[in-house]
Parts: structure tokens; C-alpha cells; sequence
């Protein structure tokens, strides 16, 4: 600890800070909680890990739960109770206490009959949660000990605010909307709004609406991340490829109405220098009457190059939009391949406290599994929907700071928040000292498709 920056962060040297030559860097405070022992998100996930109950499943025709003790000791009719809740849309609608009659003795399993009422339109979930019956040394009667999370099924599984965002947003077609062209602009507007389109990229340059701009700076396609810790040989391969260097170039634009609105699109690449084209991407843009905008992005990857780190859009919106309501996995961090201590819920933060301050900069900060979310702030939100699930993460930092600031304390904010919307980001891993990334966790595909709805509204 070296003391208190003038930005009030605290000051942690590690490996190599000192002059000296043979070190581990930052690995040598790598472990499950930060220097003045605030736990790492780490930590939850391995609390979770080692639940003591698991639920194995859960037959819906006969309100079977079955469930395991996976203590080696204790018998869970002793230990604990559960709490059983169907989860609808990320909102708790039915919860109920189950109480063990019989004894459940160590590895072994049982089976308690539950007979909740699952809606039969919505994303839901049975939750099931264990919690101590009585006090410990260390823990108070009711502590959380773990959760499992199983789907269920009925007539129509879809988020239905998702389905309503959507619906709403192109209720109003776009027969009265302005196409102006000038130069490499092509420029859709009304009397409420204006987005302009850079033909040299296929993306959106500025968006206008209510009299208010949306963007700090045009939107990007975005395949990069600032490296992990777990990153540290990959990292390598993505630099060969410039990955952190790409930018999006549009060879061909076609305009037109259909019934959704204005129609834009767009023959482009991803690209860097000295090197072939890392994807090839078809893009359509709708623009409705209501000021909506539906993107649906196809791209293709040459499989010389590497798997990607990610692939989504970035939006560099004002920084008074700094309120985040997200229905995805929370309220931790969570990727594909790290989400155990992270449940399906509706989660409100502010942008700065969605950033996971790690003490050397990196990726972080994600939310997996989203179906929507809404950044709000200076009398506007901007909502961005889904039919499929997306990840989320929304950052006073970019990731080119994160990337080149070696301890927390160095980070400068952007003066905007950084949405980034993921169609895919690659898996935490855990290479720098372990086996490769799985491969089911890996941005591997040839070919991807991401379709995502962006609706801007004036807020409170």
C-alpha cells in the first residue's frame, strides 16, 4: 500500500513496481479478495460453487424437485431450508418455504414436492435457495448458503416487456421520414428525431432526438477487449491478427422503405493494417416513425484468424445517462464461462459501480444473458431489446484505457458511458495458468447473426 491518489483510489504496488527483475506482476495478489479484503467477485462464485444443496431438477407434471446434500457431515433436515420462487421476467411472482420432514444425510439425495403456479407467458425460472435454520459461530440464522436456478416451461417463453418494447417500437411506420444524402451522410429525420448514417462505416454517426444528441462520438462495431489476467498468451495471437486495431469499412449502401420504416444497407468489413479482412459483414438498418432503430448484423470470419474477443456494438453515450436497468444475470459480473454467483433478475446501478475496480485494468463488468437494457439520465433513455439474449456492460472507462493503465488508480473516465452491446465476448479461461479457453466458450463461429433493437424516449 502505497497511499491515496488524488483521485481518492487507493495505491497498491505488485511484481515489477519495486525495480526489481524476477516477479509474477500482479498474479502475486490475485486471490479471492482485494488488499483491504473486499472480496472479489471471485469469491461469490465460489461460495456458490460449494452450496451445500444442489438441485438436481424438476419435473413439472409431477412437482417433483429432486435435490442433493453434498455435505460430508451434516444432514440437511438439520442444517437448512429452502426457499422455492418462480421467477417471471427477472420479477418474483410465487415464493414459498419448504422444510426438510425427513432426514437427508450426507451425499445423498431426496425428493420434495412443490407445486408452484408457473404463468404461461414469460421467461421463467424456479429459484431455489437454501438458507441456515439457525445461527453458527460465524453465520446468523437465515445466511443465503447457495442458489440453483432451473427453467420453466409454458405456452410462450419469451420476455413479454421484451415483446412489448418491440412491438411498440415499430408500431409507427416510417412513411413521412426525410432521407437526405450528402456526401458520405446519409441522414433519416422527423420532427422529433435525426440519425445520421456514415457510409463510409455502415453506422450510425450521430443521433438526434428530442433535441438531444445520443451519441458522444459515432458507434463502432466492436471485436475487442481490454485483456484479462487469463488473457495473457491469446492476447498474443489477437495482437498478431490487430484485433486492437480493427475499424469497420462499408463498400456498398442501398436505401429504401419497406414496412417497417427506412431501410439501410450496408455491404462492409472489419478491418486493420497490413491485413486481410477479419470479417465480412452484411448489415440492415430500420429506422420506424417512432425514432426506433432495429439492427440486424450478419458477419462472417475468416477462420485464418483466431476466435474474436467479442462481437457487438459500441455506443459512447452522454454522461449523464449513468443510470442502468438491465433484466439479465446480476448483480455480479458474469460471461459465459463465469456466472455461478449471478442470478436472473431486473437489476438498477449506476454506471460507476458496475465497473469491477480490479488493481490491474481489464475486462470487466459484463452482464450475461440480458434481454433488455435502458441507460437513462439527462431527461433521456436510450433501451436497447432483443429477442435473443445479449450481454451487456456499461463503463465510464474504454477499453483502450483499461488496456493501457497498469494499476487502478492511473484510470482516467472517458467523459461518456461506454455501452457496449455483445452479440458474443469470449470466456474468462484460465490459461495464463491453466488449460485453453473450452471451446464452447470461444467467439469461434464462421458465420454470426445479431439482431438488436435501440428505442430512445424522454425520461425523467
Amino acid at each position: 500500500f502505497k497511499g491515496i491518489a488524488a483521485n481518492g483510489k487507493p495505491i497498491y504496488f505488485y511484481g515489477g513496481d519495486h525495480g526489481e527483475s524476477v516477479h509474477d506482476g500482479n498474479f502475486c495478489m490475485d486471490g479471492l479478495v482485494y488488499p483491504d479484503r473486499t472480496p472479489h467477485t471471485g469469491l461469490f462464485e465460489v461460495k456458490n460453487v460449494h452450496r451445500p444443496l444442489r438441485a438436481l431438477g424438476f419435473n413439472q407434471d409431477t412437482g417433483e424437485l429432486r435435490l442433493r446434500n453434498h455435505n460430508d457431515f451434516t444432514d440437511l433436515r438439520d442444517q437448512l431450508y429452502l426457499v422455492c420462487e418462480v421467477v417471471r421476467d427477472g420479477e418474483t411472482v410465487e415464493s414459498m418455504r419448504v422444510d426438510f420432514e425427513e432426514s437427508v444425510p450426507p451425499h445423498s439425495e431426496a425428493v420434495v414436492r412443490i407445486t408452484p403456479d408457473v404463468p404461461q407467458a414469460g421467461r421463467c425460472r424456479l429459484v431455489v435457495t437454501s438458507h441456515l435454520k439457525a445461527a453458527t459461530a460465524l453465520l446468523p440464522e437465515d445466511h443465503e448458503l447457495g442458489f440453483d436456478e432451473i427453467d420453466l416451461g409454458n405456452a410462450d417463453s419469451r420476455n413479454q416487456t421484451t415483446v412489448a418494447l418491440l412491438t411498440d417500437a415499430f408500431r409507427r411506420h416510417g412513411d413521412g421520414l426525410r432521407i437526405t444524402e450528402d456526401g458520405s451522410a446519409i441522414t433519416v429525420s422527423s420532427e422529433e428525431f435525426s440519425y445520421c448514417f456514415d457510409t463510409r462505416t455502415g453506422l450510425p454517426q450521430t443521433m438526434l432526438f428530442q433535441g438531444r444528441q445520443l451519441l458522444d462520438a459515432p458507434a463502432q462495431l466492436n471485436i475487442w477487449r481490454a485483456p484479462t489476467d487469463n488473457d495473457q498468451y491469446i492476447k498474443a495471437e489477437w495482437r498478431r491478427a490487430h484485433y486492437h486495431e480493427a475499424s469497420t469499412r462499408a463498400y456498398a449502401t442501398e436505401v429504401g422503405r419497406d414496412q417497417d420504416g427506412v431501410r439501410l444497407t450496408f455491404r462492409s468489413a472489419v478491418v486493420a493494417p497490413t491485413i486481410q479482412p477479419i470479417l465480412s459483414v452484411d448489415s440492415t438498418w430500420w429506422v420506424s416513425g417512432s425514432g426506433a432503430l432495429r439492427a440486424s448484423i450478419t458477419a462472417t470470419r475468416d477462420l485464418d484468424f483466431p476466435p474474436l474477443p467479442r462481437f457487438g456494438l459500441r455506443l459512447f453515450l452522454p454522461e449523464q445517462m449513468d443510470q442502468v436497468t438491465y433484466c439479465g444475470l446480476g448483480p455480479h459480473e458474469s460471461y459465459v464461462d463465469k456466472r455461478r454467483a449471478s442470478r436472473h433478475g431486473i437489476f438498477h446501478s449506476d454506471v460507476a459501480s458496475l465497473h469491477e475496480d480490479y488493481l490491474r485494468p481489464q475486462e470487466n463488468g459484463s452482464h450475461a444473458d440480458c434481454d433488455y437494457v435502458v441507460v437513462a439520465g439527462g431527461g433521456i433513455s436510450l433501451s436497447a431489446v432483443a429477442n435473443a439474449p445479449f450481454s451487456i456492460n456499461a463503463s465510464p472507462y474504454t477499453q483502450e484505457e483499461l488496456e493501457g493503465r497498469a494499476h487502478s488508480f492511473e484510470l482516467t473516465p472517458s467523459g461518456s458511458t461506454v455501452l457496449c452491446l455483445d452479440h458474443a465476448i469470449a470466456g474468462i479461461g484460465s490459461n495464463s495458468c491453466g488449460p485453453e479457453l473450452a471451446e464452447q466458450y470461444r467467439v469461434a463461429a464462421e458465420t454470426f447473426t445479431f439482431e438488436i433493437t435501440m428505442i430512445p424516449a424522454i425520461a425523467d
